[in-house]
Order: structure tokens, then sequence, then C-alpha cells
């Protein structure tokens, strides 16, 4: 019986081998790779418009574009350079107290879209990465991301990196392989850590033999990690995002995919890839989990450093053909904006609040944010009627609010009451804000159902109190970058203070390019 099951396996494994080979043969070319490119490319620009400093649907996602060599809108690298100087400005250029990598991904991604990373709004964010301490106090991912990061803005030859390149050679185990923790090599920092040694095998035409000996270990360390069906399972999960990574440092290292140490009963990496793609949608994390923004991300950069290195480009994370950061993106607005906008310009956030009194640090009345959004917009109405019964004629707030009302920003807070001196909630103003977006055309085409605003929310603690209503709002906001999530909490019914009422349209504004 049990010789008849191992048969039976045999032949199953045989005819999903077959199956794999006959479905992407078309794959193996450079034209049918330039095919999955593009569509994955389309999908991607569709789930992540407006990109900024985010782990996920932001830099990775400009980095795979950018490399992948597909025509993109110029509007879309500096759009993501704007929304960046923004964020870096919102938390003073600290992306993060201990985690030095963040500042390696934007560094990456700035590199990508021919930004200078020395200056991006003023910002230095080379400088952190010279700080060999600070940047390995989270383990090895730090040297990992900062040599690659170094090495694409053209810094390779600081003498920090030599610090970094020991740093990783002593963290490389008796197997040959590399751990994010613990004792047990994954294919995953392995692999990762192959890329980030890659532009240092050689130096100076002389071929560095500590280095080179520890890659030659590392791959074979990879090798053995492979499965039969072509792929790598990394902390108990068999996914798609381990096998990019081994074709980018693969195609790094100048190693071609098709070497007989990365050929499992005849399926390749990038067959295994493959299997995760779903035409029009992107990749998969784990097979039949559907689409995932993060494997998506990773699986075109694994696709473009392929199709680069068979065209004969250089490899993904060498910039020298980066394309020149095109000049500022206009601020007459995106197209569809309502015709009646006429923004004022502010150039800061305290330019919202500039006519207003109250404490920065202090609640916010629901009259002063409508009437701050309002003006924010230019936009005026003197002629429809509201019922709510709590706003006078004589309100200092009445022409806004009606303004507001004929613009389909608000629609009350109770039964024909607006509760004007009711301080305005963190939901309740994302709400607002969401209907005035949909005015300036920013996010036109985006929708959260159910599945979506989980997406977004679950990673706030509180997410569960948000209330049915405004759940799509606030995830729009977050997703598209009103609101940072550099919080572990909404307080979605917390009032919001007027600094932070003020950042929410100032941003509005820089993402529908109607800024200062």
């Amino acid at each position: 019986m049990r010789k008849t099951i191992r048969v039976c396996l045999a032949v199953l494994l045989a005819l999903s081998v077959l199956s794999l080979q006959a479905v992407f043969a078309a794959a193996a070319g450079v034209d049918g790779l330039a095919e999955i490119i593009r569509d994955t490319s389309s999908f991607l620009i569709e789930a992540v418009p407006y990109p900024g400093i985010e782990q996920v649907a932001g830099d990775w996602a400009v980095f795979a574009l950018l490399r992948a060599g597909v025509p993109i809108d110029d509007t879309y690298a500096r759009g993501y350079f704007d929304k960046a100087v923004g964020q870096l400005e919102a938390v003073r250029g600290v992306l993060s107290p201990v985690r030095y990598s963040e500042y390696s991904r934007v560094v990456i991604a700035m590199a990508s879209i021919g930004a200078d990373p020395r200056d991006v709004g003023g910002f230095d964010l080379i400088e952190p990465l010279l700080d060999y301490d600070m940047t390995v106090f989270q383990g090895i991912n730090g040297p990992i991301f900062a040599l690659l990061a170094l090495s694409a803005a053209g810094y390779s030859h600081e003498p920090v990196t030599e610090r970094y390149i020991g740093y990783i050679l002593s963290r490389q185990f008796e197997d040959g392989g590399f751990a994010l923790s613990g004792s047990v090599s994954d294919p995953d920092t392995t692999s990762m850590a192959l890329t980030a040694l890659s532009a240092y095998v050689w130096r100076d035409g002389e071929q560095q033999v500590d280095v080179a000996d520890a890659v030659s270990r590392a791959l074979e360390r990879l090798s053995r990690q492979q499965r039969a069906t072509g792929g790598f399972t990394s902390f108990s999960s068999t996914n798609s995002e381990s096998v990019s990574q081994a074709i980018i440092a693969l195609t790094c290292l100048g190693v071609s995919i098709d070497d007989e140490r990365f050929v499992k009963n005849g399926v390749s990496l990038l067959d295994n890839l493959l299997s995760y793609y779903i035409k029009g949608r992107g990749f998969e994390h784990e097979l039949g989990g559907g689409t995932s923004l993060m494997a998506t991300e990773q699986a075109l950069a694994a696709l473009a450093a392929l199709w680069r290195q068979r065209m004969g480009r250089c490899d993904i994370y060498d910039m020298s053909d980066a394309p020149a950061l095109s000049g500022e993106v206009s601020k007459d607005g995106l197209p569809g904006k309502h015709p009646d906008i006429i923004a004022p310009g502010y150039s800061s956030p305290g330019d919202v609040f500039g006519g207003f009194s109250g404490l920065p640090d202090g609640p916010v009345s629901r009259s002063q944010f409508v009437a701050a959004l309002v003006s924010s917009l230019g936009l005026s109405d003197d002629q429809v009627v509201f019922s709510f019964l709590d706003v006078e004629t004589d309100d200092p707030f009445f022409d806004d609010i009606r303004t507001a009302y004929a613009y389909g920003l608000i629609i009350g807070r109770f039964d024909k009451a607006f509760d004007p001196a009711g301080f305005v909630t963190r939901q309740e103003a994302a709400v607002m804000v969401s209907r005035a977006s949909a005015l300036c055309g920013l996010g036109a085409g985006l929708s959260f159902d159910d599945t979506a605003i989980r997406n977004v929310l679950s990673q706030f603690t509180d997410y569960r109190t948000v209330a049915p209503w405004a759940g799509g709002a606030l995830a729009f906001c977050y997703y598209i970058g009103i609101l940072d999530d550099f919080e572990l909490e909404i307080k979605p019914s917390g009032s919001l203070l007027m600094r932070e009422a003020a950042d929410m349209i100032y941003n509005m504004l820089e993402l529908s390019r109607l800024g200062g």
C-alpha cells in the first residue's frame, strides 16, 4: 500500500512539473517576460496610485516599477518624491529611532527615480546609514539594506561599507546560510545577504576572497534549500517572496536562473514564481491566497531583475541608468477636479487655520473644521437651503456650513442638526475630507469594501471601534496618505486636535496638487 502511494505521489509530481513547464514555457523568452511585467506594472500602478514612504504600497512599489523599464508618467515619480518630502517634514526627518533600514528603503526608491538621497526636501537620508552602531542595532537586516542603499545611491566606497560587509560575513552559519534571527538559516535572508554582497565580490579589478567564498557557500546552501517544486519554504510558509529574493540575488551575481543548481525536476525559479501569478491582479503570497501587494512588489522586482539580466542591462540595484527626476508637478490640480475649486495654495499646514483662534493641541469644533476645509478649496455657495435647526443665519460659520452642505461635504450629526459647537471626531473628519478629496479628483477609482477596509485598518489596535459609516473614509485617508500610520491607535471617536486637522487638510491639498 505504501509503495502504491509513493508511486502515485511520484506520478502526480511529474504531472505537476509537466504542467508548469507547459504553462510557463511562453514566459521563458524576453517577450513573454516583458508582457507579464507590463501586466503586473499596470496592476501595481492602479493599486498604488499615490505612493509614499511606506513598507508596502510605497517605496518598494516605486523601486520595482521604475526598474522594470515600463513607460510610466513622470508625475508618478515626482508625486512620490513630493509626498515623501511632506512625510519627512511631518517627522522632522526621523523615520525611525531604531530601524535604520527605513532610511535604506527610501534611499533605494529615491535613487531609482533619479533623486539625490542626500537632499530630499532638505533632508540627508544617507547620513543615518553612515552610523554603524545604529544601523546594525536591528540585526543583519540593517547592514544588508544599508549596503544596497549606499551602492544604489553611488556611495559604495564609504569607509563604513567595509564594516557592514564584515558584520554580514560574521553572521554566516556553518551551513553557508544566513538568518534574520535564531540559529537556522532561512532562504529569504540568505538571498538578501547574497544580493548585498554581490557588489563587493570584485573591487578595483581584484576578487575579494573572503566575500567570494561566503557567496559560494551561500549559493550552495540556497540550492539545498530549494524544494522539488522550484520554490522555497521560509518561516513555515511556502511563498512567492522567497523565490523573488532568490531570483534577484542570482541576477545581481550574474548567475543564470537556469543554472542546474537552481532547477529542480525541470522546474526553474521563474517557473515557480509564475505559479503565483494572477493575470491582471498581480501575485499571491501563498498559492490560493489571493493577491498580495507585498508579494506583487517583490515579484515585479524579481521579473525586472531577470529582464535586465537578459537584456544586458545593469543589475536592478545599479542605478547608473536611472531616469532623471522631472520638474515640479503642476499645482493646478488633478484630472477630474471640480471646476468650482480655486485653492489658495497653502505652503504649510500652518496656513490652514491661519485665520482662526485656538491652540494647536486643542480640539477643533465641527464649525471650525468645516470652515477650514471649505476655505482650503476656495468654495462658496449662497443659494442652497439646508434644514439644520441648530445653525442660525447669524452664526459666524453659517456661510461655510451652507457651502459644505451644498457640495456634499456634510449631512449633519443628528436628525436636522449639525452640532456646530461640538468637537469634530477623527472619524467624522475623515469622512468630510474623503468627500472633499473626491471633489479634488483624488483617489478616483479607489473603493474600499469590507475586506479592503480591514486590510488597511487592522494594523491599529482599536480598528474594531470604528463606526461602520466611517470605515471606508478612514481606510481611504490612511491608504492614500492623508493620515499617517505611525500611531498604534486610530482613536476614531476622539476629538481631532487643531494641528491634526491642519495636517489632514494640507495633506489632501498636496496629494491633489493644490498646494502652494
